[in-house]
């Protein structure tokens, strides 16, 4: 059925102009009103396919490639700072999409890093052209502090960031080698594993951890030739986390439209509990909690992520 609906209308990818000259490409399907959806760190656009495809005959449905991941994989980052970065292009493509359908605002939703950078949106360019939001299990403050202590991985963050310290002092020697199939064999072992705790603690549900090991594992042979083409940009994106403090809660009081604050219920990486406060921060907010789900809401639940994304579009 799916496929049968995604046959229907044609996926294609438009091209819109960054602040900065660079090309940033949008895949887009459907037909009626526009909605924007942005994809999570190391996501693909395009995975929201199997989610949307029942909604392609009511919305327009434009899915930005961040930089460094899925159509855009081959575009670099300029800025350290890549979620302000990646910011100013959703400004780009917002406004693109305002105009080309004559709009004054238009709804969106996002999961985890792409619901951050629409925090560092609202920062630096209010809310005049969004007129609703879906926040998908993202807490806008990275780090945790004296006041805050819903930070990303909650009370395991200290232990988790030092792994992703270490993974990255080892790997630095070798940001410009060019390949990931050329960094040392246990270096390339020790990254995918940690790259695997990271998944693994993003889901709840038995099958989903299930998924994670089948698709992620590599055997030593395949390891040994893997072309891991999008590490080294999840590597800046990885220490830009861990040395920026993203803190975007000044600006949820500017957030004044709508929002849907989705929460995972069983989120290892934002504490439920604290995602909550961020609801009640928000001056016009809801929240729908998924009481089985980790972070990967649409991987643990796909079902109710889709009938979530359907009432509010």
């Amino acid at each position: 059925m799916i496929k049968n609906l995604l046959s229907k209308y044609q996926l294609q990818t438009i091209n819109i102009t960054a602040a900065d000259g660079t090309l940033l490409p949008v895949s887009v399907i459907g037909q009626g009103s526009p909605v924007l959806l942005l994809h999570a760190y190391g996501m693909d656009a395009r995975e929201f396919l199997p989610f949307i495809a029942p909604l392609l005959g009511k919305h327009t449905f434009y899915l930005p490639h961040f930089r460094g991941f899925g159509e855009a994989k081959i575009t670099s980052l300029t800025q350290f700072d890549f979620v302000r970065q990646y910011a100013d292009d959703m400004n780009e493509i917002v406004e693109h999409i305002c105009t080309l359908r004559q709009l004054e605002s238009l709804p969106v939703a996002a999961i985890s890093m792409g619901a951050q950078v629409m925090w560092a949106y609202f920062e630096r360019y209010g809310v005049a052209r969004i007129s609703r939001f879906m926040n998908i299990d993202q807490n806008p403050a990275i780090h945790n502090q004296p006041d805050w202590q819903g930070g990303l991985f909650g009370v395991r963050q200290q232990e988790v960031f030092d792994i992703f310290q270490e993974v990255i002092d080892r790997t630095l020697p070798y940001a410009n080698i060019g390949s990931f199939a050329h960094l040392p064999f246990a270096l390339k072992r020790r990254a995918t594993d940690v790259e695997r705790l990271f998944s693994l603690l993003s889901v709840n549900r038995t099958r989903s951890k299930a998924f994670i090991q089948m698709t992620t594992y590599k055997n030593d042979p395949k390891l040994a030739l893997y072309d891991h083409s999008i590490w080294d940009h999840k590597r800046q994106c990885l220490q830009a986390y861990l040395e920026l403090p993203y803190d975007f809660r000044g600006a949820l009081e500017k957030v004044t439209i709508p929002v849907v604050n989705l929460i995972g219920g069983r989120s290892k990486l934002y504490d439920p509990k604290w995602q909550q406060k961020v609801t009640q921060m928000l001056p016009n907010a809801t929240e729908i909690i998924l009481p089985h789900s980790g972070h990967a809401v649409p991987l643990d639940e796909p079902v109710r992520f889709y009938k979530v994304l359907k009432a509010f579009f």
